[in-house]
Protein backbone atom coordinates (compact mmCIF):
# COMPACT_ATOMS: atom_id res chain seq x y z
CA UNK A 1 0.00 0.00 0.00
CA UNK A 2 1.36 3.41 -0.96
CA UNK A 3 2.25 5.59 2.03
CA UNK A 4 0.43 8.91 2.15
CA UNK A 5 2.92 11.81 1.88
CA UNK A 6 1.22 13.98 4.50
CA UNK A 7 3.19 16.26 6.81
CA UNK A 8 1.63 18.34 9.57
CA UNK A 9 3.50 21.25 11.10
CA UNK A 10 4.30 20.88 14.80
CA UNK A 11 1.78 23.61 15.65
CA UNK A 12 -1.05 21.90 13.75
CA UNK A 13 -0.15 18.40 14.96
CA UNK A 14 -0.10 19.56 18.58
CA UNK A 15 -3.41 21.38 18.25
CA UNK A 16 -5.12 18.36 16.71
CA UNK A 17 -3.66 16.04 19.35
CA UNK A 18 -4.98 18.34 22.08
CA UNK A 19 -8.42 18.62 20.51
CA UNK A 20 -7.91 22.36 20.04
CA UNK A 21 -9.66 24.24 17.21
CA UNK A 22 -7.90 24.21 13.84
CA UNK A 23 -8.90 26.02 10.64
CA UNK A 24 -7.66 24.95 7.20
CA UNK A 25 -6.62 27.68 4.74
CA UNK A 26 -6.07 27.34 1.00
CA UNK A 27 -2.91 28.35 -0.85
CA UNK A 28 -4.12 29.45 -4.29
CA UNK A 29 -4.75 32.91 -2.86
CA UNK A 30 -0.97 33.02 -2.32
CA UNK A 31 0.16 31.73 -5.70
CA UNK A 32 -2.65 32.84 -8.01
CA UNK A 33 -4.41 35.64 -6.17
CA UNK A 34 -1.96 38.53 -5.91
CA UNK A 35 1.68 39.46 -6.52
CA UNK A 36 4.58 39.20 -4.07
CA UNK A 37 4.91 40.58 -1.39
CA UNK A 38 1.19 41.36 -1.03
CA UNK A 39 0.38 37.67 -1.21
CA UNK A 40 2.73 36.87 1.69
CA UNK A 41 1.43 39.78 3.74
CA UNK A 42 -2.15 38.62 3.20
CA UNK A 43 -1.41 34.98 4.02
CA UNK A 44 0.40 36.02 7.19
CA UNK A 45 -2.47 38.34 8.16
CA UNK A 46 -5.08 35.61 7.65
CA UNK A 47 -3.09 33.21 9.80
CA UNK A 48 -2.70 35.88 12.50
CA UNK A 49 -6.43 36.67 12.40
CA UNK A 50 -7.23 32.97 12.81
CA UNK A 51 -5.01 32.79 15.88
CA UNK A 52 -6.54 35.95 17.36
CA UNK A 53 -9.98 34.39 16.94
CA UNK A 54 -8.90 31.35 18.94
CA UNK A 55 -7.86 28.69 16.42
CA UNK A 56 -4.66 27.32 14.91
CA UNK A 57 -4.29 28.12 11.18
CA UNK A 58 -3.32 25.30 8.83
CA UNK A 59 -2.38 26.65 5.42
CA UNK A 60 -2.32 23.72 2.98
CA UNK A 61 -0.18 23.19 -0.11
CA UNK A 62 1.71 20.43 -1.91
CA UNK A 63 5.45 21.09 -1.79
CA UNK A 64 7.87 18.74 -3.57
CA UNK A 65 5.24 16.02 -3.64
CA UNK A 66 4.30 16.24 0.02
CA UNK A 67 0.95 17.49 1.33
CA UNK A 68 1.90 20.14 3.85
CA UNK A 69 -0.74 21.02 6.44
CA UNK A 70 0.49 24.10 8.22
CA UNK A 71 3.35 26.03 6.64
CA UNK A 72 6.26 27.36 8.65
CA UNK A 73 7.39 30.92 7.85
CA UNK A 74 10.10 29.80 5.42
CA UNK A 75 7.77 27.51 3.48
CA UNK A 76 5.11 30.20 3.32
CA UNK A 77 7.57 32.74 1.93
CA UNK A 78 8.96 30.21 -0.53
CA UNK A 79 5.48 29.53 -1.88
CA UNK A 80 4.73 33.26 -2.08
CA UNK A 81 7.87 33.83 -4.17
CA UNK A 82 7.48 30.75 -6.37
CA UNK A 83 6.53 31.05 -10.03
CA UNK A 84 4.61 28.65 -12.26
CA UNK A 85 3.05 26.83 -9.31
CA UNK A 86 0.34 24.35 -10.31
CA UNK A 87 -3.25 25.10 -9.35
CA UNK A 88 -4.54 21.89 -7.80
CA UNK A 89 -8.09 20.59 -7.83
CA UNK A 90 -9.30 17.03 -7.14
CA UNK A 91 -8.28 15.98 -10.66
CA UNK A 92 -4.67 17.20 -10.32
CA UNK A 93 -3.81 16.44 -6.69
CA UNK A 94 -2.59 12.85 -6.98
CA UNK A 95 -0.60 13.52 -10.16
CA UNK A 96 1.20 16.47 -8.56
CA UNK A 97 2.14 14.38 -5.53
CA UNK A 98 3.23 11.39 -7.63
CA UNK A 99 5.54 13.60 -9.71
CA UNK A 100 7.07 15.23 -6.63
CA UNK A 101 5.91 18.65 -7.78
CA UNK A 102 4.64 21.76 -6.02
CA UNK A 103 1.07 22.99 -6.24
CA UNK A 104 -1.33 25.33 -4.51
CA UNK A 105 -4.64 23.88 -3.38
CA UNK A 106 -7.98 25.21 -4.56
CA UNK A 107 -11.14 24.80 -2.49
CA UNK A 108 -11.69 21.18 -3.53
CA UNK A 109 -8.09 20.06 -2.99
CA UNK A 110 -7.89 21.91 0.33
CA UNK A 111 -11.04 20.14 1.51
CA UNK A 112 -9.55 16.75 0.61
CA UNK A 113 -6.28 17.47 2.41
CA UNK A 114 -8.00 18.99 5.43
CA UNK A 115 -10.17 15.90 5.81
CA UNK A 116 -7.11 13.63 5.53
CA UNK A 117 -5.50 15.62 8.34
CA UNK A 118 -8.62 15.49 10.53
CA UNK A 119 -9.58 19.17 10.16
CA UNK A 120 -13.31 19.90 9.98
CA UNK A 121 -13.42 23.64 9.18
CA UNK A 122 -11.94 25.54 6.25
CA UNK A 123 -11.92 29.29 5.58
CA UNK A 124 -11.59 30.63 2.05
CA UNK A 125 -12.58 33.68 0.03
CA UNK A 126 -15.30 32.42 -2.28
CA UNK A 127 -16.08 29.02 -3.73
CA UNK A 128 -16.15 28.19 -7.41
CA UNK A 129 -19.44 27.28 -9.03
CA UNK A 130 -21.38 27.17 -12.27
CA UNK A 131 -19.80 29.50 -14.80
CA UNK A 132 -21.89 31.78 -16.97
CA UNK A 133 -22.64 30.00 -20.22
CA UNK A 134 -22.21 26.59 -18.60
CA UNK A 135 -25.23 25.33 -20.53
CA UNK A 136 -22.94 25.21 -23.57
CA UNK A 137 -19.44 25.08 -22.04
CA UNK A 138 -20.26 22.66 -19.18
CA UNK A 139 -17.82 24.70 -17.08
CA UNK A 140 -18.69 23.84 -13.48
CA UNK A 141 -16.18 24.04 -10.65
CA UNK A 142 -15.11 20.85 -8.89
CA UNK A 143 -15.72 22.72 -5.62
CA UNK A 144 -19.43 21.91 -5.80
CA UNK A 145 -18.98 18.16 -6.11
CA UNK A 146 -16.38 18.29 -3.34
CA UNK A 147 -18.85 19.96 -1.01
CA UNK A 148 -21.22 17.07 -1.75
CA UNK A 149 -18.74 14.35 -0.77
CA UNK A 150 -16.07 15.62 1.65
CA UNK A 151 -17.25 16.34 5.24
CA UNK A 152 -15.69 19.75 5.78
CA UNK A 153 -17.56 22.92 6.73
CA UNK A 154 -16.43 25.67 4.33
CA UNK A 155 -16.73 29.32 5.31
CA UNK A 156 -16.77 31.62 2.28
CA UNK A 157 -18.28 34.95 1.21
CA UNK A 158 -20.65 33.00 -1.03
CA UNK A 159 -19.60 32.03 -4.54
CA UNK A 160 -17.44 34.28 -6.70
CA UNK A 161 -19.50 37.07 -8.26
CA UNK A 162 -18.22 36.27 -11.76
CA UNK A 163 -20.27 33.04 -11.72
CA UNK A 164 -23.87 32.19 -12.56
CA UNK A 165 -25.11 32.37 -8.97
CA UNK A 166 -28.70 31.15 -9.52
CA UNK A 167 -27.41 28.03 -11.27
CA UNK A 168 -24.75 27.55 -8.60
CA UNK A 169 -27.39 27.52 -5.85
CA UNK A 170 -29.59 25.18 -7.87
CA UNK A 171 -26.70 22.79 -8.40
CA UNK A 172 -25.78 22.82 -4.70
CA UNK A 173 -29.39 21.97 -3.87
CA UNK A 174 -29.33 19.07 -6.33
CA UNK A 175 -26.15 17.79 -4.71
CA UNK A 176 -27.68 18.02 -1.23
CA UNK A 177 -25.21 20.61 0.06
CA UNK A 178 -26.54 22.83 2.89
CA UNK A 179 -26.08 26.52 2.06
CA UNK A 180 -26.17 28.52 5.28
CA UNK A 181 -26.02 32.30 5.45
CA UNK A 182 -24.91 34.18 8.56
CA UNK A 183 -26.64 37.35 9.77
CA UNK A 184 -28.98 37.64 6.79
CA UNK A 185 -31.13 35.56 4.44
CA UNK A 186 -29.62 37.08 1.29
CA UNK A 187 -26.98 34.93 -0.34
CA UNK A 188 -23.80 37.03 -0.59
CA UNK A 189 -21.91 37.46 -3.85
CA UNK A 190 -18.27 37.59 -2.77
CA UNK A 191 -17.46 41.33 -3.01
CA UNK A 192 -21.15 42.23 -2.48
CA UNK A 193 -23.29 41.42 0.53
CA UNK A 194 -26.46 40.72 -1.44
CA UNK A 195 -26.66 38.76 -4.69
CA UNK A 196 -30.41 39.28 -4.94
CA UNK A 197 -30.90 35.58 -4.14
CA UNK A 198 -32.24 34.04 -0.93
CA UNK A 199 -30.24 31.30 0.75
CA UNK A 200 -32.02 28.10 1.83
CA UNK A 201 -30.81 28.28 5.45
CA UNK A 202 -29.74 30.86 8.00
CA UNK A 203 -27.74 30.21 11.17
CA UNK A 204 -26.25 33.11 13.10
CA UNK A 205 -24.45 31.25 15.90
CA UNK A 206 -21.23 29.27 15.39
CA UNK A 207 -22.47 26.69 17.88
CA UNK A 208 -25.53 25.99 15.71
CA UNK A 209 -23.38 25.61 12.59
CA UNK A 210 -21.09 23.24 14.51
CA UNK A 211 -24.12 21.24 15.71
CA UNK A 212 -25.34 20.91 12.10
CA UNK A 213 -21.89 19.67 11.06
CA UNK A 214 -21.98 17.00 13.77
CA UNK A 215 -25.57 16.02 12.92
CA UNK A 216 -24.68 15.38 9.28
CA UNK A 217 -22.05 12.90 10.47
CA UNK A 218 -24.51 11.29 12.88
CA UNK A 219 -27.03 10.84 10.06
CA UNK A 220 -24.40 9.34 7.80
CA UNK A 221 -24.82 12.11 5.24
CA UNK A 222 -21.83 12.61 2.94
CA UNK A 223 -20.31 15.99 2.23
CA UNK A 224 -19.92 19.23 4.06
CA UNK A 225 -21.63 22.56 4.50
CA UNK A 226 -21.23 25.91 2.78
CA UNK A 227 -21.38 28.76 5.27
CA UNK A 228 -21.95 31.98 3.31
CA UNK A 229 -20.55 34.83 5.40
CA UNK A 230 -21.18 38.29 3.87
CA UNK A 231 -18.29 40.68 3.41
CA UNK A 232 -18.16 43.44 6.09
CA UNK A 233 -20.35 46.41 5.03
CA UNK A 234 -17.47 48.88 4.99
CA UNK A 235 -15.51 46.72 2.53
CA UNK A 236 -18.20 45.71 0.04
CA UNK A 237 -18.54 46.77 -3.57
CA UNK A 238 -22.27 46.90 -4.41
CA UNK A 239 -23.52 44.41 -6.97
CA UNK A 240 -24.95 47.23 -9.10
CA UNK A 241 -21.45 48.71 -9.44
CA UNK A 242 -19.87 45.37 -10.29
CA UNK A 243 -22.44 44.02 -12.76
CA UNK A 244 -21.38 46.05 -15.84
CA UNK A 245 -17.70 45.53 -15.03
CA UNK A 246 -18.15 41.76 -14.76
CA UNK A 247 -19.97 41.79 -18.10
CA UNK A 248 -17.08 43.69 -19.67
CA UNK A 249 -14.52 41.29 -18.18
CA UNK A 250 -16.51 38.35 -19.55
CA UNK A 251 -16.52 39.89 -23.02
CA UNK A 252 -12.78 40.49 -22.79
CA UNK A 253 -12.17 36.86 -21.81
CA UNK A 254 -14.20 35.61 -24.76
CA UNK A 255 -12.40 37.97 -27.12
CA UNK A 256 -9.04 36.59 -25.97
CA UNK A 257 -10.16 32.97 -26.13
CA UNK A 258 -9.68 32.40 -22.41
CA UNK A 259 -11.18 29.10 -21.23
CA UNK A 260 -10.97 26.36 -18.60
CA UNK A 261 -8.87 26.96 -15.50
CA UNK A 262 -7.58 30.24 -16.94
CA UNK A 263 -11.02 31.90 -16.84
CA UNK A 264 -11.27 32.66 -13.13
CA UNK A 265 -7.78 34.17 -12.65
CA UNK A 266 -8.22 36.21 -15.85
CA UNK A 267 -11.56 37.63 -14.75
CA UNK A 268 -10.29 38.42 -11.25
CA UNK A 269 -7.26 40.23 -12.67
CA UNK A 270 -9.42 42.13 -15.17
CA UNK A 271 -11.81 43.23 -12.44
CA UNK A 272 -8.87 44.37 -10.34
CA UNK A 273 -7.88 46.61 -13.24
CA UNK A 274 -11.41 47.85 -13.91
CA UNK A 275 -12.03 48.71 -10.24
CA UNK A 276 -8.56 50.23 -9.77
CA UNK A 277 -7.69 47.70 -7.08
CA UNK A 278 -10.93 47.80 -5.08
CA UNK A 279 -11.65 44.11 -5.65
CA UNK A 280 -8.30 43.11 -4.13
CA UNK A 281 -8.89 45.16 -0.99
CA UNK A 282 -12.40 43.72 -0.69
CA UNK A 283 -11.01 40.21 -1.20
CA UNK A 284 -8.55 40.63 1.66
CA UNK A 285 -11.26 42.00 3.97
CA UNK A 286 -13.64 39.12 3.29
CA UNK A 287 -10.97 36.44 3.76
CA UNK A 288 -10.05 37.90 7.15
CA UNK A 289 -13.73 38.02 8.07
CA UNK A 290 -14.19 34.39 7.05
CA UNK A 291 -11.15 33.29 9.06
CA UNK A 292 -12.65 34.86 12.18
CA UNK A 293 -15.96 33.06 11.75
CA UNK A 294 -14.29 29.75 10.87
CA UNK A 295 -12.22 29.95 14.06
CA UNK A 296 -15.39 30.41 16.11
CA UNK A 297 -17.05 27.42 14.43
CA UNK A 298 -13.92 25.30 14.99
CA UNK A 299 -13.91 26.36 18.65
CA UNK A 300 -17.56 25.31 18.99
CA UNK A 301 -16.73 21.91 17.48
CA UNK A 302 -13.74 21.51 19.81
CA UNK A 303 -15.85 22.27 22.90
CA UNK A 304 -18.02 19.25 22.20
CA UNK A 305 -15.09 16.90 21.73
CA UNK A 306 -13.02 17.92 24.77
Amino acid sequence: MTALPLRLSDEVANALADGSPVVALESTIITHGMPYPRNLETATAVEAETRRAGATPATIAVIDGVIRVGLEAGALEGLARARHVAKLSRADLAACIARGETGATTVSATMICAHLAGIDVFATGGIGGVHRGAETSFDISADLQELAQTPVTVVAAGAKAILDLPKTLEYLETLGVPVITVGQMAFPAFWSRDSGLTAPLRMDEPATIAAAHRMRAALGLPGGQLVANPIPPEAEIPAAVLAPLIAQAQRDAEAHGISGKAVTPYLLQRLYELTQGRTLEANIALVLNNARLAARIAAALAERTV
